[in-house]
């Protein structure tokens, strides 16, 4: 009974905490790599709690299902948890955590059918304005140029990526400022964002008054774009990325007075032409093994009675 409070409580307490906690910290701009695994290692310890929550309620409400979780485990083992102490809302407790966990892989689900979707529409999109030449194979990764008066450029996850730019950014970014461009499309599609993109949507969709989800999503859409711009940066410098940022965007009128929503781009800018010192290597490595054990909080908490009984 007080396993399951306990994760109950810890879990509720990271949902409502860390969004605070993080967005206090003057760090995850200057490590967005590092803020992404923080994140990451947080998300993953809250639906820990929920999973583990869920098996021990089942196992205390139903004998069918308390065979399976403990197994071989010895009677002092099974004793040390008092399951049979549980209130009567052990079930409903379990059936509504097993609910959630339905829920999150529908919205999972479909998010992803819906982004594959988009995605198929897209490209049939970009193959009929820019159509395959005769003998050209299909897959690969494929530089994709279209005619446009606006000047953008877009990526295409999947197992064969694509970058798309129009010739409006071609006659606009030159030099080093195309190719820092390129390589921030590249290190979107390297580090397979989009999967991050697919599970923070699907959670903040499906569960839209756990503030942990919100802004778990919020921040990943962020973040992603500061790591890629850091990846291209280290390639071609600061400056270049930065120009090739304004250039694409100054006919948007995000550089002026504009929505809270468009900041982002004059952020980025900012950020890469005035960039704070990075946490030293160290602090890093410290703070990336400490994000490594929070998931490991609850099965701490699981496992104490289990490992006391057999002591």
């Amino acid at each position: 009974m007080m396993v399951t409070l306990a994760l109950m409580t810890l879990g509720a307490l990271a949902a409502a905490m860390a969004p605070r906690l993080m967005a206090r910290a003057d760090w995850p701009d200057r490590e967005p790599v590092l803020a992404l695994w923080v994140w990451q290692c947080v998300v993953a310890a809250v639906l820990l709690c929920c999973v583990l929550a869920m098996a021990l309620s089942a196992a205390a409400a139903w004998e069918s299902v308390r065979s399976p979780v403990f197994g071989p485990a010895p009677s002092a083992v099974v004793d040390a948890y008092a399951l049979k102490t549980y209130e009567p809302w052990a079930g409903p407790l379990a059936v509504l955590l097993a609910c959630g966990g339905a829920w999150t892989a529908a919205m999972l689900t479909r998010e992803v059918r819906r982004t594959r979707a988009r995605r198929r529409q897209r490209r049939a999109d970009l193959l009929l304005r820019s159509p395959r030449l005769p003998g050209e194979e299909r897959g690969g990764e494929r530089l994709v140029v279209l005619e446009g008066d606006r000047p953008q450029a877009w990526w295409l996850p999947g197992a064969a990526p694509q970058l798309a730019i129009t010739t409006a950014a071609l006659r606009r970014l030159k030099g080093r400022q195309l190719d820092a461009l390129i390589a921030h499309e590249q290190g979107h599609a390297r580090a397979r964002h989009d999967l991050l993109l697919y599970c923070a949507s699907a959670l903040a969709v499906g569960f839209p008054q756990v503030p942990v989800f919100a802004a778990f999503r919020d921040q990943v859409h962020r973040l992603v774009e500061l790591a890629a711009d850091d990846m291209a940066s280290r390639r071609f410098g600061r400056l270049a990325i930065a120009l090739a940022l304004v250039e694409l965007n100054e006919d948007r009128g995000v550089f002026g007075p504009c929505p809270a929503q468009c900041a982002e781009v004059p952020q980025r800018v900012h950020r890469l032409l005035e960039p704070a010192p990075r946490l030293t290597r160290g602090r890093r490595l410290r703070m990336t093994a400490i994000a490594a054990l929070v998931p490991a909080v609850p099965l701490l908490v699981t496992f104490i009675p289990g490992l006391s009984a057999l002591a």
